[in-house]
């Protein structure tokens, strides 16, 4: 029996873009589908760049989307590349014909910064991990690593492939159902990013106007330590987004955060709700860093404290290797204590993004 070419177009919705999240039938990337009497199949997909490197996602789908259909014996696929005609009709239609320049976020996206007042208390490794939290909650999730100078997202989470530029929209590098945009993509191996203020407000202008995020749930911007150039940078670009600040329990750290907090106040944001990192020691409860200051910052703050996340050395371990913890370690104490404050995070949700947002 020949298969039907119907079938085969209707199965082949099933096969999504892994970058752009969106089956390959509604984005035109179908070139060709070639039948034989002797139920082979040949489908050919054109690619927005001839290296992608996650073609052999397209390879597992196709077999498996196809090879299910009746009368279908085998499948072979090909790859083409789209023409500049063909690129700048799918960028028109990802971007839903906009022409102004604008945050390139769903009106539906909730925006949270996960702020700190001084580096070292955790903040990255907070991120990514929360990140991963909430996708597995279902939630859609992408991160953009604000922390130019410091960028440490691309090596927590284990991905070191450049964006994908599709004419002058980039196409963001993927981990599992996560999406992620960093400076540190950009960069050679360990290079210093040695830029002044009107540089990096410019690269975080591209990184929210021209990147395209996609339907996410939720954008998570690892916002960097202190109230300088790039958070106000950010505060000025995202002025309906939310914060979660970020202490550990000594007073110097949770002092410091306060600022961070008030800075996210004086830009328009409402405060999430505060965090204690490291707050004891796994196994033997002992408080290295002191206690008492999560619960200072979200009194002093106005806010509520979501969580006390425990000093667990396989959240160290997970975060140098690449992977969350969550994936390695689900039943740990830090793995369930961000697992719970993914969950409060979840529920706090409140007002969102209205309208697409000029950029300034």
């Amino acid at each position: 029996m020949r298969p039907d070419r119907d079938a085969i177009l209707k199965a082949l919705e099933q096969v999504i873009d892994p970058e752009i999240r969106k089956p390959v039938t509604e984005l035109d990337m179908v070139r060709d589908v070639l039948i034989e009497d002797d139920g082979g199949v040949s489908v050919t997909i054109a690619l927005t760049v001839a290296g992608c490197p996650l073609r052999h996602s397209f390879e597992e789908q196709v077999g498996k989307a196809v090879g299910a259909v009746e009368g279908v014996t085998s499948v072979r696929l090909g790859f083409d590349v789209m023409s500049p005609q063909e690129k700048a009709a799918l960028v028109s239609r990802l971007q839903g014909g906009r022409t102004e320049r604008t945050i390139s976020l769903s009106p539906a996206t909730r925006v949270i910064a996960v702020a700190s007042g001084k580096g070292g208390v955790g903040k990255s490794t907070l991120t990514a991990n929360l990140a991963y939290a909430l996708s597995t909650l279902g939630e859609e999730v992408g991160i953009l690593d604000g922390d130019v100078y410091g960028h440490s997202i691309p090596h927590m989470l284990g991905v070191h492939q450049k964006p994908i530029a599709v004419d002058e929209m980039m196409v963001p590098p993927v981990r599992g159902d996560l999406k992620l945009m960093s400076i540190g993509f950009f960069l050679e191996e360990n290079a210093p990013v040695m830029w002044r203020g009107p540089m990096l407000h410019k690269a975080l202008e591209q990184f929210l106007s021209d990147v395209h995020w996609g339907d996410l749930d939720t954008l998570l911007v690892d916002m960097p330590p202190g109230t300088g150039d790039v958070a106000m940078s950010l505060g000025q670009l995202l002025p309906r987004a939310e914060a979660l600040i970020v202490t550990t329990p000594q007073p110097a750290a949770q002092q410091v955060a306060v600022r961070a907090a008030q800075m996210a106040i004086k830009t328009g944001m409402r405060i999430v709700g505060a965090v204690e990192n490291m707050s004891y020691l796994v196994g033997t409860g002992q408080e290295i860093f002191g206690s008492g200051g999560g619960q200072a910052l979200a009194d002093e703050i106005g806010t509520t404290l979501l969580a006390r996340i425990p000093l667990d050395p396989v959240l160290r371990e997970a975060a140098d290797d690449g992977t969350p913890v969550l994936e390695v370690a689900p039943d740990s104490e830090a793995a369930q204590a961000i697992l719970a404050l993914a969950k409060s995070v979840a529920a706090s949700r409140a007002g969102t993004i209205r309208k697409p947002l000029t950029v300034l």
